[in-house]
This record gives structure tokens, sequence and C-alpha cells, in this order.
């Protein structure tokens, strides 16, 4: 949170001092820690259950430590000391470790130089670029690269005394470096840069793996231990369906449902109900739809661990349990008078009969949370969870419930393990692996990487969402853990409405999970829809040069029109539901303004209007008319006509508010 966390002391000691870190050692945590090893953690989902017994997990970050929003913008908090030479370090820490994950939306031509075990001599040097670009070994894709605006690296960086990275350049903006400590006494392989021909090996065996356009649960464990069980069934409102039940020990290894379009809609009626063993509370208890990464009601999830493809959902999660375990669906009746009709729907389940233990692993739990618009200046909560166990998943859909610009996306996430503060993030596509939302090619849409992506991005509806898989990086904890993140710039301004899945291993299920119902499981529909230009699908014809501004009094880009005689903008407006609204404009009267009007198709719906004035001035909600929109007619047209040099057009919004 932005505002100082309660424990906020304790991280800033143990920030500063770097020498903070678990100094129990238990026999079963002494296994060796290794490029390879770290490696494996990323494919092996057979081994995600397990706990990293006494590790200590935290993030460094340029997060602005005052509950500003300055995260990174000026370079204020975007290192922890200034050398005498001008160069920065932004990473310092005593080992034996290991960083898991870099992340960074402003890498530069400067230089990082990399010292591990000995701080006098650097072990390597990089262009900063260069750790994503693919253009040095090892840093290569599917490992480091960039998508969605953010540029990140998951290859392993073990360290057995000493790790500190310095940027060579004077100033540097965002980053995020995630690490994990080991006891005193782990034996750790340092990271070199020339790998040996085993370690090349397993990189490439990585970059198969995460290439696959699907992923086989045989190739994590030996075919002939798992079991299948398929059941195809009818679901109708208001019953219930137990597709899966034993009363011996073992592990689920795979799930699977379709047709996973029957899951679609804006209800999200039909849940899904896992329970394990003697536990008082279901391990998971959320819609379908939720779980496996839908957007609002639509498919679109698409990670390694689980998502959608095709049209079928799936999800590689191994679901550990020592004596019983049950697998159910439930489909509520609606409330609102409306009708439900039944589905079909096949599952398939795999399993093993391997029973879990218990002293090291955890059982697999999901914890939804639907943020209630009642308490609007608390952070939204991604876990809470007493015990031990490792957190390993975030699925968020992140609604705004008034039009226009996405600013609650600025919110910071925030951890807390073990009674201390450990991660505090820069923004909430940052969280995501992405960066600056609501500009082409970056945070923009849905886009799915192997342990990351974007759920959805929709200026109109004001709406957007992302998922993060956690698993070389999973966050341990020993007594109790508490993941948040804000909703918006700061102090949780403004309202929203969020929905998350939390992923975790542990000994203990969530105790306060919110149980879905009709009334918190309806997807938000707005009645006012804010069109910006840098995201719409357009149509020009005739002379127009388009120059770009982002414009913060308006809330994104404005688009300064230069047109030609009789130049047209085809707005296409097929985000809309169908219906009818009320169409509103957002211009800039200017001393080269021009005149316009709006049609649909050949249709003339508003008068010629003039964008001229001596002087600027926003007009920020023009009626223009009162338009239906359907499947045949998703279109407007601005049509210009110039006088001299009285040829400019200044854009800001589209506005369509819905009429009863």
């Amino acid at each position: 949170m932005r505002k100082l966390f309660p424990y906020l002391l304790i991280f800033l000691l143990f920030f500063f001092s770097r020498t903070a870190r678990a100094q129990k050692v238990k026999p079963e945590s002494l296994q060796p820690i290794s490029f390879i090893s770290q490696l494996k953690a990323l494919t092996d989902f057979s081994a995600l259950p397990a706990y990293i017994t006494d590790s200590y997990c935290a993030q460094v970050s340029s997060w602005d430590t005052t509950g500003g929003n300055d995260d990174g913008f000026s370079g204020k908090y975007s290192y922890l000391r200034k050398n005498t030479d001008g160069s920065l370090v932004i990473f310092e820490m005593k080992g034996p470790g290991v960083i898991n994950r870099i992340w960074t939306p402003t890498p530069s031509n400067d230089s990082l130089d990399f010292y591990i075990d000995d701080p006098d001599r650097p072990a390597f040097t990089l262009c900063y670029g260069d750790l994503f670009s693919g253009k040095v070994f090892p840093f290569v894709a599917p490992l480091c690269s960039n998508q969605l605006g953010g540029y990140y690296s998951y290859l392993p960086i073990p360290f057995e005394k000493y790790c500190r990275i310095v940027y060579k350049g004077k100033n540097t903006q965002f980053h995020q470096i995630e690490y994990r400590l080991f006891p005193a006494g782990q034996g750790v392989r340092s990271f070199n840069l020339n790998l040996n021909e085993e370690e090349r090996n397993a990189l490439k065996q990585l970059a198969i793996h995460w290439n696959q356009p699907s992923n086989s649960i045989t190739e994590q464990y030996p075919a002939k231990t798992i079991k299948e069980e398929k059941i195809k069934f009818q679901l109708e409102p208001g019953k219930s369906k137990i597709m899966y039940h034993t009363e011996k020990g073992g592990r689920i290894v795979g799930l699977f449902f379709e047709p996973a379009s029957a899951f679609e809609g804006l209800a999200k009626q039909i849940d899904l109900r896992i329970h394990w063993d003697e536990d008082a509370y279901s391990a998971i208890f959320c819609p379908l739809a939720d779980f496996f990464g839908y957007a609002f009601g639509k498919i679109s999830m698409k990670g390694l661990m689980m998502g959608t493809e095709g049209n079928r959902n799936y999800c590689y999660f191994p679901m550990p349990f020592d004596h019983s375990a049950t697998l159910e669906l439930i489909y509520r009746k609606p409330t609102d008078n409306k009708t439900a009709s039944p589905v079909n729907i096949e599952a398939v389940v795999q399993y093993s009969l391997q029973e879990r233990n218990p002293a090291k692993e955890g059982r697999f739990y999901a914890y939804w949370n639907n943020r209630s618009r009642e308490n609007p200046n608390d952070p939204h909560i991604f876990l809470k969870a007493q015990g031990r166990g490792h957190y390993v998943g975030t699925l968020l859909q992140a609604q705004g419930l008034g039009s226009g610009m996405t600013y609650f996306f600025e919110g910071d996430d925030s951890t807390a393990v073990d009674g201390q503060f450990r991660m505090h993030g820069t923004g909430s596509e940052d969280y995501f692996n992405g960066g600056w939302y609501a500009l082409l090619n970056r945070w923009d849409g849905a886009f799915s990487l192997p342990l990351s992506g974007a759920l959805d991005y929709n200026l109109p509806f004001c709406r957007t969402g992302g998922y993060r898989l956690f698993l070389s990086d999973k966050i341990s904890f020993e007594k109790n853990f508490f993941h948040s993140i804000e909703h918006g710039p700061t102090n949780n301004i403004p309202n929203t409405e969020y929905t998350s899945v939390g992923f975790y291993y542990g000994d203990a299920p969530p105790v306060t999970s919110i149980v879905p119902q009709n009334s918190n499981t309806k997807v938000f529909q707005p009645d006012t829809l804010t069109f910006y230009p840098q995201l719409m699908n357009l149509g020009i014809d005739g002379d127009i040069a388009i120059k770009t501004s982002w414009s913060y009094p308006s809330g994104g880009e404005t688009f300064i029109c230069t047109t030609g005689p009789d130049a047209s903008l085809l707005i296409h407006l097929d985000e809309a539901p169908v219906g009818n609204y009320d169409l509103f404009l957002d211009y800039v009267k200017n001393p080269k303004g021009s005149v316009f009007s709006f049609w649909q198709k050949q249709t003339l719906i508003s008068g010629w209007m003039d964008s001229y004035q001596s002087s600027m001035e926003r007009i920020d909600h023009q009626y223009m008319s009162t338009i239906h929109l359907d499947p045949l007619i998703q279109t407007v047209t601005i049509r210009f006509q110039t006088k001299e040099t009285r040829d400019q057009f200044i854009f800001n919004r589209l506005i369509l508010v819905r009429k009863p």
C-alpha cells in the first residue's frame, strides 16, 4: 500500500542492512541450489507442492517510500546508493541466495555490472537492454523477453556468498528484482555466464516445454502412474454434480472441462467447489470462469499451468491430498426472474495414487475475493492466510465503476510474510510483467505469456485484468501471509470492483473466502462508455494527418487532426452492446478549428458545427445525437469542411450514454 505499511520499519531495517536472512539450518533444506535446479522449478510442476524450508523471499524495487506515486518516474527511489563515479547500486545482498526475476519497463543502453561472490570484481557486464533482447546468451527467450510494455527475465542467478548489481548510467527508473535467500550452510553453485553443456541442454528443454502448443501431464509424471476419470453430464440450474470423489489418498495432476464456451456469460453462475480430507472449509469455491482466467465472463487466459486452449479449460497445478477428495460443480439458479438453460459438460480428472507427504508438501487452495463496494478505501486482498505454505498465482479482474481512464491500475501490490513487510510493487500492470497501460502494443489488450499476461484491456468499459504464476519465485511463508493491491495511485481512490483468485499451497484452507452468489458474481456493465482515440479502430478517407499528445486533464491521448476538404474519420463502436445511446463529443475549440458533423453511414445525425474559436477551450461533453447500435450498424463518421487555415480538429473522446 502506498500508505506506509505497518511493517515498513522492519522492511527498511532489512533493506539497508542487507544482511538479514534465515539462520536456522535443517538437513532437508540443504539440497544443492544451482542454475539447473532453478530451471527445473520452472518446468517440473510435480515439485510445486513442496515447501522450501526456512527460505526468505523478498523484492527490491523502485517504489515511492513516501506513499506517493513516484515509483520510478524521477528515479529518486530507483537505487540503494550512489557510488563516487555516479553509478547506482540497485541490488545488493549477502548469500546464499538466487535472483528469480528482474522486471523493468524502462531498460536503457547503459550497462549493468553483476558482482557475484567477489565484491571487488564484476562476474560479468551486460547492456541493460540485453537482459531481455535475446542477443546475449543465456539471456534468451522464453525466459527473457518483452511484451505488454514490460521487460522481464526469469533466468535464475544463484549466488553463494554475495550479489550486487550496479547500473552504470546516471539515472534509471522503474525496476523490480525478486530474490530468495537460503539458510546459512546451504550449498549453492554460483551463476556463470558461460554455461556448461548440461546447463545449455536444460535451457533448451525449458524452451521446448514452454513453447509447446499444449502441455501433456505425462511429461511431468510417468505415464503408467497416471489414471483418468472422464464424465459427461448435463447440469441444470439449481443442481450440482459431483464429478470426482475418492476415499483414498493421492493427487490430482490434471483437470479439464469442455466446452469452455459453456461457462461464458455475464452471470458466471456455475461454481467449482473442491474439498480435501477433513478440512472445515472448501479448498476451492468460486465461479469456474474466474478459476480458469476468464475476463469478465469471456474466455481469455492461456498460461503455462492453466487457462483455455481451443474450447477446453485446463489446469496442471498438482493437488495432493491425504485420504479424500471431492470435486463438484454447482449451477446457481437465476434470481432476476430470468431463465437459464441446462449445459452439457465433459470433465476429465487425471490423478495419481501418490499420497501427500504432509511434512514436505502443502495442499492446493484458491482464495476467491470479490471486493465489496461498501469498503472503497481498503486495498484489495489477494490472500490472507495462516500457517505454512507458499503463494503460486494471481488472477485479477479490475473494473472501474466510473467512466474514464483506468487510473485505478496505478495501484501497487504489497506483501507481508511472517509479520515482515517483504515486497512493494510499482504499479498494477507491472505486477503482471507489463507496463504503460492504454498505449498501443503495450498493455492494450488481452495477451497470454507462459507465466503472466493481460486478461483484458477495454477503455470504453474502464476495465482490465491480468494473471501471474509463481513457480521458481513462489513466495514461501512459515507462519502467515498477507498479499494485497491498491486500486488507484494513492489512498485507494477511485472506487472499483475487483475480483481475484489467489492460488497457494499450505497446511490450512482459507477461512475468510467470500461465498459466490448471484449478487457478487455478475459482471458489472457500465451505462457510460468512453472511447479514447489511441485505442480506437479507425478508418480514414481523404487527407488527414494526425499527431498524438497525452492530455492529463482529459485522462489519455488526444488526436490533433489536420484535415483536408471533405475528409472523414470513421469510428468503430463494436465494443458497445446493442442499444440506444446519447452520443457526446469531447473536443477543443481553437483558432485553427475546422467545421465538422457526425454521420451514420450516409445519414447526417448532427448539424454542422464549427470548432473555431479565437482562444483554446475544451468542450468536454457536447451532445451530438441519439444513435442506435446493432450488429448491422456499429460505426459513426466525422466529416470535415475546411476554410483556408481553419483545418484543425482536436479530438479528445467520444462518449456513449445508454438510454433506458
